[in-house]
């Protein structure tokens, strides 16, 4: 009995993983809005309740940059080097559409959700 527990355990970590991961995303975009350098960002994120790690967030900035949605450039005005990201224009409307998208389903599934007793 306790490893079918233990599976179903596993099972529920994934998918709250799968969840996780776009809503960091759009967390990202939102504090995105004023220049941050990962750890500066990642402080940010944790002072809200979101902890990313920096395997995650690292490769998140360089893809989301890549895809054109961050801009980035060095401040090497201070003892170290540092990257800073900020929102791009294309960014700032796929940012839009994600917080409308995530209104939306938040509205759905309190209906869906909320009418069921635990």
């Amino acid at each position: 009995m306790r490893h079918m527990a233990k599976k179903w355990q596993q099972h529920a970590e994934n998918l709250q993983l799968e969840i996780r991961r776009g809503v960091i995303v759009l967390a990202v975009l939102s504090q995105l809005q004023q220049p941050h350098y990962g750890y500066s960002l990642r402080q940010a994120l944790a002072d809200k309740g979101v902890d990313v790690n920096e395997g995650t967030l690292y490769p998140l900035l360089r893809r989301l940059e890549s895809q054109g949605l961050l801009n980035s450039e060095w401040d090497v005005s201070e003892g170290r080097p540092r990257r800073y990201y900020i929102i791009s224009k294309d960014g700032l409307e796929v940012f839009a559409a994600l917080k409308t998208e995530w209104k939306y389903l938040g509205l759905v599934m309190e209906q869906v959700l909320g009418n069921r007793q635990q």
